[in-house]
């Protein structure tokens, strides 16, 4: 193997996944044809303005439209208004921009033809409370079900069925008007019914097997929102309903892609590649858990996997959140999880961070950790175990000086992982596997 900087190999990978979500080329190979009557391009989430301006540079026709994107920078686009809303959580500008694309797709005629262009995050994005509740309603279902360490699709099953505008209500909006979505996704499994709670794009969930999530997840709901949820409004509509016979629906980049090309990228720079899955969920500590025990396994016992390799995954993990919490997301906690389980251990080297290049609330999109971060990270602060116990693995990264910051990506195919085991220290095997 040719010697690596692990870190520009890591980030080698993380930008060839990023680049193979690219949203001109995916676009590109899913534009419909031109209708006989006008053309509406609707949209929201992290890749909205992206998205739109790739539409832009490929549509030769008349059009006009609007899409939602979070606040912070955006692409310049010429004829698109491009709104912008709070994520993770709902605020008023997000009513104004759901209210936009309602009435963007009002009024249209079966000639017509809307093209909605879907990314991870417009959940939160695009709040719109029924009738009987408020912004403020619909902001404690978001906190609490981002609390509630729920994967992503039970959390959307509940959001699409307390909005006017999730749940293919807006496809349902834009009747008789044929609508094609074209979806970047960001779920395990890629079921573009569960991106952005699927505002074009129904599902056969119920109102019940919303209950059924609250009550699991132990969600604390107000007590409007429960009895809308009881009630018949609560109901979404079915994926046989008339107003979608004509409509189509594609995932134009994934998960999947992503790691896919990360993988061709690492075997070009000779390094063998293993993608786990791109669909693993769960507690992102108890993630880390996991990958570090493969990791020592790998660079200890030289097995499942020979070395060098680097093993790649995606997905959405979750973190539950206690009454005490700081600064981080999930892909920084994961990794600080990782970081403890592989103290010690040479050779492993792992990348963690979200494809929209932010991970939580902060700017970084994840961060780095090797055999010496969780030192690293005692010298610099304090026991980085304090820090995963109170959900604080940014401060943690940051006092380590081991953030990784890209910047916005223009794109959201959700969590990369890579780790790199370049070779096997036997010093510190007694401390981590039995003989």
């Amino acid at each position: 193997m040719v010697e690596l900087d692990p870190r520009a190999f890591l980030t080698s990978l993380f930008e060839t996944a990023v680049r193979a979500a690219d949203t001109l080329e995916a676009i590109r190979a899913h534009l419909p044809a031109k209708p006989r009557g006008r053309t509406i391009v609707i949209g929201a989430g992290k890749a909205a303005s992206q998205m739109a301006a790739s539409f832009e540079k490929l549509w030769d026709g008349d059009y006009e439209g609007v899409v939602v994107a979070r606040h912070g920078p955006v692409e310049k686009t010429e004829r698109i208004r491009v709104l912008q809303s709070a994520h993770p959580v709902p605020d008023a500008a997000g009513l104004v921009g759901s209210q936009a694309l309602l009435d963007a797709v009002s009024g249209l005629s079966a000639d017509d033809l809307v093209i909605a262009l879907i990314s991870g995050g417009g959940s939160a994005l695009l709040p719109a409370p029924p009738e009987g509740l408020t912004l403020d309603d619909e902001i404690a279902v978001n906190k609490a079900l981002l609390a509630s360490g729920a994967p992503i699709s039970a959390m959307n099953t509940v959001r699409k069925h307390v909005s006017r505008i999730k749940g293919g209500r807006l496809a349902r909006a834009a009747y008789p008007a044929r609508v094609v979505s074209l979806v970047v996704s960001d779920v395990p499994g890629d079921n573009p019914a569960y991106v952005a709670s699927g505002p074009t794009v129904p599902d056969a969930g119920t109102a019940e097997e919303a209950l059924r999530i609250v009550a699991d997840y132990r969600m604390a709901l107000p007590d409007a929102v429960m009895a809308h949820l009881r009630s018949e409004a609560a109901a979404a509509p079915k994926p046989d309903d008339a107003a979608f016979a004509r409509n189509e629906v594609h995932v134009i980049a994934s998960a999947r892609v992503s790691l896919e090309a990360a993988a061709a990228e690492a075997k070009r720079q000779g390094v063998e590649a293993v993608i786990l899955s791109d669909q693993i969920e769960g507690e992102a500590r108890d993630i880390g858990k996991m990958h570090a025990a493969l990791a020592r396994e790998v660079a200890l016992r030289d097995r499942p996997f020979a070395r060098p390799v680097v093993i790649l995954s995606g997905g959405e993990t979750t973190v539950t959140i206690t009454d005490v919490y700081g600064k981080g997301g999930r892909n920084s906690e994961f990794l600080l999880s990782f970081a403890l389980d592989i103290e010690g251990v040479e050779g492993i080297d792992a990348l963690a961070a979200d494809t929209d290049g932010i991970d939580g609330s902060e700017d970084n999109a994840g961060a780095f950790a090797d055999g010496g971060s969780a030192a690293r990270i005692r010298k610099a602060a304090s026991d980085p175990r304090s820090f995963l116990a109170r959900h604080d693995a940014w401060s943690a990264f940051d006092a380590a000086g081991d953030l990784f910051v890209p910047g916005p990506t223009g794109t959201n195919v959700n969590d990369f992982r890579a780790i790199l085991i370049r070779q096997l220290i036997r010093r510190a095997a007694a401390a981590h596997l039995p003989h």
